[in-house]
């Protein structure tokens, strides 16, 4: 009779667990991809052995479910115990590599460490006498080219690609490196102007996707890499970044894609996702103090009775002073980009930085309430509500007030009757 029970149950006693070694790797392999330290991932691993406990405790021989916990938690330590990017294998003298947007920031940074490893890199600047292009001209060996680039222009696209193939000869291009990117937007979607949204696509997806058309040819021939510099804000929504945060989305899609078409080609697609780094004139408070004046000059009347100034200079101060605490040291993002030129595998998604690993981790795998306020508290923390929201509030405590004021009185009147 056992026997009988028995085999009724064998069927499904394998489908719950080829079901139950597919979550486990699928979520072990998303902690390890996280790049989490060592606290989070244990306190991952706690969580999973709760949830494994909670749906299978009643289909799993407890040891087959301990062998499970224990595989788990042995991968979590190893994740835990690896130090720094591995190394790099392949060779990088004797590969052409192009950055985008190098005047600062990450792509300046970036054709620095690139030219010192030995690529001959081909640095495009918007303004070939600026700081930035100067700087690269002074501290940059001879191999380096500066090319004065508009990614929005077709023209000095096309004029790039030009002057990088009279260069290269019959070689391919071995690395696209997509990081000229802009924010012109920070404040609420109501309140951001269409051209700051058509601005944002313009460059960071319209612009990248130009860079990328035109140079793939050389990048087939040589059976190379693109590396895109994206953002967090392109998959989870972050406030008061809504035309950035779109404009990412859109390259995000696009990257992934890419990676699917171009693998029959031999050519590696990744995306960077940085954490927030101290870049460009975000420390610069005349840049805030711009932005915020033309903020105030695009919105229409209602708008702003609607919202208020004190609720935009909230938004305005909160940027700044969060911009102002970013971290300067951008060499995670550089280790990133190397490691997606060099390795001879590379990843699909590198999270460079402290804490995007953890937020992304969250975001996919916690219930969307826990998520959203560990997004609302990790970014822009507004305190202040738009004025007819106030106004609203106001009235309606008013309200409250005078109701109970009225059944107060009533209840006297009631108590005197009687009496």
């Amino acid at each position: 009779m056992n026997a009988l029970v028995m085999d009724d149950y064998a069927l499904p006693f394998w489908i719950y667990l080829a079901v139950l070694t597919v979550f486990v790797a699928g979520f072990m392999n998303k902690i390890l991809a996280s790049h989490l330290s060592t606290g989070p991932m244990l306190v991952a691993w706690l969580g999973a052995t709760v949830l494994v406990e909670r749906l299978w405790a009643f289909c799993l021989p407890a040891l087959l479910l301990l062998l499970l916990l224990l595989l788990s938690l042995a991968c979590c330590i190893y994740a835990a115990a690896r130090t720094g990017p591995p190394p790099a294998t392949l060779p990088a003298h004797g590969r052409a590599v192009l950055v985008t947007g190098c005047d600062s920031g990450f792509g300046h940074e970036a054709a620095k460490r690139l030219d010192a490893l030995g690529f001959e890199v081909f640095a495009t600047v918007m303004d070939l006498t600026g700081d930035g292009a100067r700087e690269l001209w002074r501290t940059c060996s001879p191999s380096l080219s500066l090319l004065q680039v508009d990614i929005t222009q077709p023209q000095q696209v096309r004029q790039a690609l030009l002057d990088t193939k009279a260069k290269l000869g019959l070689r391919g291009l071995w690395g696209l490196v997509n990081n000229a990117g802009v924010c012109v937007n920070f404040g609420d979607a109501e309140l951001s102007l269409m051209s700051n949204f058509r601005g944002c696509m313009e460059v960071n997806f319209f612009g990248t996707l130009s860079m990328t058309k035109s140079f793939l040819p050389l990048l087939r021939q040589a059976k190379g890499r693109i590396v895109n510099i994206s953002s967090p804000a392109g998959d989870q929504p972050f406030p008061c970044l809504a035309a950035y945060g779109a404009s990412k989305a859109a390259l995000n899609l696009l990257t992934e894609t890419l990676r699917h078409e171009l693998e029959p080609w031999g050519v590696r697609v990744s995306t960077i996702l940085p954490s927030s780094y101290r870049t460009g004139r975000t420390c610069d408070h005349t840049y805030w103090d711009g932005q915020h004046k033309k903020l105030l000059q695009g919105l229409s009347p209602a708008l702003l009775e609607d919202y208020g100034e004190d609720y935009m200079l909230e938004t305005k101060d909160l940027f700044q002073s969060y911009a102002k605490h970013a971290n300067p040291d951008v060499s995670p993002v550089m280790d990133a980009i190397i490691q997606a030129l060099l390795a001879p595998q590379p990843q699909a998604r590198y999270y460079a930085g402290p804490g995007v690993g953890l937020m992304y981790f969250i975001y996919t795998y916690c219930p969307f309430s826990i998520s959203n306020r560990f997004l609302q508290k990790l970014f822009v923390k507004k305190t202040l509500m738009p004025r007819a929201l106030r106004k609203q509030s106001g009235l309606d405590m008013d309200l409250h007030q005078n109701t109970t004021n009225n059944n107060n009185n009533e209840n006297k009147t009631e108590e005197k009757m009687q009496l």
